[in-house]
């Protein structure tokens, strides 16, 4: 078939790294079309509600003075949950401006006005039903509608990138490799929230909380339950999540609404959100099997990127700027395939080289084995290490007229008796096995 190209290049996605890619070949003055399934910005896709200014400012340049954003996250907090209450360390800086809270539809919003603004031809509400390939090249898409042409078509479609599938670049994940993460935007007026967590009234400051740990409420019976809540303070609004590994959920038999449930009437987080009114819901699945679960990323006339390509850093919450800088490198490669004129993915294969040149891919490789360490010592993590500092704490804090060296002696001995050898072994060998790999990383 003779092909007549509609654009210089298709992007399927609207996404932080999907608008990102469209962005980046658009400025160069190309012809991009950007098709996404929603019928809105935001509407299929959720995060937890920071975004990175600096990933924000690379890709948008002077545009990045005009994001509109809710709060300024600079207090972050992590939190081991116990029965009874928390252990926490917080760091705070009140001038720090590296994380915005705004919500995703915000989000994409500004950024689809964005690209729009430099000529990126926006096309809502459209599944992408297949790829058009000619000669082994994607050469196009097709939708429910009708049929787009390009040399280079960019997935950015999500975790279950079907069209990643239809081309064979990657396989479908395991469960293990997936969390499944639900969260509530609970409503708060504006000063309720500023009291509770000590803000400004100007919104220059804004809270992250991310906890730790199962063993409270009717969760103490799951032994074996890895799972991370997250909070983070908007204007008038709490945004309290909770992620699960679909493994986890299914060998457990859990609905993860019944956990959120849990969550919201633990006694360091039930005050935090009291009287407050839930008005949205979301769910999202999202890659966690890292560096050693990345696809293929190119092929003839096709580039995979964010979340499509597994482009996740599940242990500092980190997706998008992932996503935003991953796009920005995909349509700098796809214009160097317009520049020569060349489509084949030895030219594409440009990406995989500025991705590792990037921060994406070297963060990838030194947490590769974090998750599965993490995981192969849940019953540590979430149990018996939150036990045990919550016992610290109590000797330290504690005034029981009992010397404080007796009280040491025994609690260090109960390590040994409550624990085995073996086990604490195991224990210490998986965080000095991740702390090797990260210091020793790309």
């Amino acid at each position: 078939m003779d092909i007549k190209y509609n654009a210089d290049v298709i992007v399927v996605g609207a996404g932080p790294s999907g608008v990102s890619a469209a962005l980046s070949v658009a400025k160069e003055g190309k012809k991009v079309i950007l098709v996404e399934r929603a019928s809105y910005p935001g509407s299929k896709n959720m995060y937890g509600g920071a975004v990175y200014t600096t990933a924000l400012r690379e890709v948008f340049g002077d545009d990045f003075e005009k994001f509109k954003y809710e709060r300024i996250i600079n207090s972050h907090t992590w939190a081991f949950l116990n029965d009874e209450g928390s252990f926490e360390i917080t760091t705070k800086n009140d001038n720090s401006k590296f994380a915005y809270a705004i919500k995703r539809f915000s989000l994409e919003s500004q950024m689809i006005e964005i690209a729009k603004k430099y000529g990126v031809y926006y096309i809502p509400n459209t599944l992408v039903k297949s790829l058009i390939q000619k000669n082994n090249y994607v050469v196009g898409i097709k939708t429910e509608q009708e049929e787009y042409f390009a040399p280079v078509t960019i997935l950015a479609d999500g975790v279950n990138s079907i069209l990643a599938k239809e081309l064979n670049l990657r396989n479908n994940y395991q469960p293990k490799d997936i969390i499944l993460s639900v969260k509530e935007a609970i409503k708060l007026d504006k000063k309720t929230i500023e009291e509770r967590f000590n803000l400004k009234e100007d919104c220059t400051n804004g809270v992250n909380k991310q906890y730790f740990g199962s063993d409270f409420g009717s969760l103490k019976e799951f032994k074996n339950l890895f799972m991370m809540t997250f909070l983070f303070t908007f204007k008038d609004t709490v945004m309290l999540g909770v992620g699960v590994n679909l493994a986890d959920l299914s060998k457990n038999q859990l609905n993860i609404n019944e956990i959120l449930d849990e969550v919201k009437k633990h006694p360091d987080i039930y005050p935090l959100i009291k009287d407050g009114e839930t008005i949205e819901y979301s769910a999202h699945l999202i890659p966690e099997g890292g560096y050693k679960k990345i696809p293929k990323l190119v092929s003839n006339g096709v580039i995979i990127t964010g979340d499509a390509a597994g482009f996740v850093n599940g242990v500092h919450f980190e997706g998008t700027n992932f996503a935003l800088i991953s796009g920005k490198l995909a349509g700098e490669s796809a214009l160097i395939a317009l520049d020569n004129s060349n489509y084949s993915q030895n030219t594409l294969s440009i990406y995989n080289k500025k991705l590792e040149k990037s921060f994406i891919l070297k963060d990838l490789y030194s947490y590769r084995n974090v998750i599965e360490k993490l995981y192969s010592r849940t019953n540590s993590i979430s149990v018996y290490y939150p036990k045990k500092i919550k016992e610290f704490f109590e000797i330290v804090t504690s005034a029981n007229c009992i010397s404080k060296s007796k009280q040491f002696r025994e609690y260090f001995f109960s390590f040994f008796k409550d624990r085995k050898i073996d086990e604490l072994f195991k224990d210490i060998f998986a965080g000095f096995r991740c702390a090797l790999d990260i210091f020793f990383g790309k």
